[in-house]
């Protein structure tokens, strides 16, 4: 299976999607946090003159999108004003929060900001599972209100799902309700251990599950309107070929979307993550630091890391994600190969996968 076969362009890397975490300052304590967020303060975050002259950085290398978040960035008093100089930049600037806090106040300035559309996380189907899941009574009230605040205001968004052992039986449920509520978009998100996250671990779905979801929420894409992403479970991307070629369809951008030219994991090849302090690193939950953006450019980190250059280098990939024909469009989760191993390069612990070819078979 070649290149042209998966539909996977070996371009130029360029980053397409950045996260720009604004501040680690946060109304909740959710108990899967990444980064662990709480109520801070914070010391030595970014300015908002720091946090321009990155964007500015950004723009001399691509157009990307960039996911304004947190914490909760609507804490961030000069988060409109960062996402209107996304705009003058040319760059496309998209909010990530839990929608507790927006009013009507809040939503026209998202409006007016430019902001093209807003995520909130929904991690039940329910106030008790998504309570539970944020540690604050009312947060699932919260996120509801802020929703039909966003319809009313036509303001585009779409609904996050954190999938653990504690919310995975809820999972169809949860999609019912996305649909109910209006989304256009319903993103999955598989638990990676990290931050608060490692306190829940023995709460992580067993591989077997992992396989059954990701199939589940393959089978909902002509069963929705919506659409469908999973982040965080590359293995989806694998599914998805095997599921079509079984079904006779070939995965072009016609018949599949941006599932058709994208790839699984995009750590570091098309994604990388922005810490509230400028440190870079390939995602959000893959924590090696991989520059300092006060001592860097935003270009000089991302063309010269070492560990970028060595994520976009398919052959140094170990274990079965490194013989595996799907590397180049699944890749196995590096933020849960470097959380079980401590090697960001060993394969995905959760893929039931066995390879078929081999590494030199396949670089052949």
């Amino acid at each position: 299976m070649g290149l042209k076969e998966m539909n996977i362009k070996e371009d130029k890397f360029l980053p397409r999607l950045i996260a720009f975490e604004l501040t680690r300052t946060c109304n909740l304590d959710c108990i899967h946090c990444r980064a662990a967020a709480s109520k801070g303060p914070y010391e030595g975050e970014l300015t908002t003159e720091e946090i321009f002259r990155i964007l500015e950085e950004i723009r001399e290398v691509s157009q990307p999108i960039i996911i304004l978040t947190g914490g909760e960035p609507l804490l961030r008093e000069d988060i409109f004003d960062i996402a209107k100089k996304c705009v003058e930049l040319g760059l496309k600037p998209v909010l990530a929060t839990n929608g507790t806090l927006i009013t009507e106040e809040i939503a026209q300035k998202i409006k007016d900001s430019g902001i093209a559309r807003v995520s909130i996380s929904l991690d039940g189907a329910t106030k008790e599972t998504h309570d539970n899941f944020r540690k604050m009574p009312g947060a699932f009230e919260g996120a509801i209100r802020g929703i039909e605040i966003l319809k009313k205001q036509g303001i585009p968004f779409q609904i996050n799902t954190t999938i653990t052992g504690i919310n995975v039986e809820e999972l169809p449920k949860i999609h019912e309700l996305v649909i109910n509520l209006g989304a256009i978009a319903h993103h999955i998100f598989v638990l990676v251990p990290v931050g608060r996250g490692k306190e829940i671990s023995k709460e992580s779905i067993t591989p077997e599950k992992y396989e059954e979801i990701l199939t589940w929420f393959y089978e909902r894409r002509e069963k929705s309107h919506l659409q469908l992403k999973a982040t965080c479970a590359p293995t989806y991307y694998r599914i998805l070929r095997e599921k079509a070629k079984a079904e006779g369809k070939k995965v072009t951008f016609e018949t599949f979307g941006l599932d058709a030219i994208t790839r699984g994991c995009l750590a570091g090849t098309g994604f990388c993550f922005i810490s509230h302090m400028g440190i870079v690193q390939p995602c959000g939950y893959l924590e090696i630091p991989c520059g300092d953006l006060r001592k860097q450019t935003f270009k000089e980190v991302w063309e010269n890391s070492e560990i970028f250059n060595n994520l976009r280098d398919f052959t140094k990939y170990k274990g079965k994600c490194g013989k595996c024909e799907y590397v180049r469009i699944c890749g196995g989760c590096r933020a849960r190969a470097y959380e079980a191993t401590g090697d960001y390069l060993e394969e995905e612990p959760l893929c039931l996968y066995e390879p078929i070819r081999s590494k030199r078979t396949f670089a052949s």
